[in-house]
């Protein structure tokens, strides 16, 4: 009966938060005298006060290993396991006052209860199964970064929540990203289960939740270059 309530009180939190943040958000979205410069970096600060307000409740610690990089116009290639995934990332992007755009599934978008929140939170819709929206996505991707010279951006290569052990097969998309724009990018692991890390918070006791940030490589080779992280980081070497 206790977990009921714990999950009730924690669901109930998570729904406020986010519409008192989707007003927020959809304040700056629209604003129209702010440049699309500021207007990123306000919507970068305000998901990284949603982040860490949602992270405080559910009394969850985040564990940085290895260094966010000072430079911008980075892609961070992250994997994809919980829906605490960004959160996660957005409560370390905040301590180092980073301004940046996620990139997201069209579907996320089209959703009625969470699409607006997607939106006017700054992420950029891509549909995979579309050419014409694809050829609009690397447009919009391409004016952002020309328009805003402190702009990062981030992303999942697997493509969608893999809730196996392991890497998922990387789609393209993210290497092409990086190509057509001249980025350099980040390789991110988040360790652990966290599907179940939601699940069973929040926590009497502090949990912490590792991430490891690897070291800025080229385009290249992004899938390889991102199971070398993967595989260091399991044989303990990082």
């Amino acid at each position: 009966m206790l977990e009921i309530f714990k999950d009730l009180g924690k669901y109930i939190f998570m729904i406020k938060l986010g519409i008192r943040y989707k007003k927020i958000f959809k304040k700056i979205f629209f604003h129209p005298f702010i440049t699309l410069k500021y207007g990123y970096k306000e919507l970068s600060r305000a998901r990284g006060e949603y982040s860490n307000k949602a992270l405080d409740f559910l009394n969850i610690n985040v564990k940085l290993i290895g260094e966010v990089p000072k430079k911008d116009k980075i892609l961070y290639a992250i994997n994809h396991r919980s829906l605490l995934d960004i959160i996660v990332m957005e409560n370390i992007f905040s301590h180092y006052e980073k301004s940046g755009i996620w990139i997201a599934k069209q579907e996320l978008f089209e959703d009625p209860i969470y699409g607006n929140f997607f939106k006017y939170s700054g992420c950029v819709a891509v549909d995979l199964e579309n050419k014409r929206g694809l050829l609009n996505f690397f447009k919009t991707i391409k004016k952002i970064f020309f328009k805003v010279n402190d702009m990062n951006l981030y992303i999942f290569p697997e493509g969608e929540r893999f809730r196996d052990d392991g890497i998922h097969k990387f789609q393209s998309g993210a290497q092409k990203i990086a190509k057509a724009n001249n980025l350099d990018i980040v390789p991110v692991y988040i360790k652990g289960k966290n599907e179940e890390v939601f699940k069973n918070a929040p926590y009497k006791e502090t949990y912490t939740i590792e991430v490891y940030m690897g070291e800025i490589i080229g385009y290249e080779n992004l899938e390889e270059r991102y199971l070398e992280l993967y595989n260091n980081i399991k044989k303990g070497d990082l």
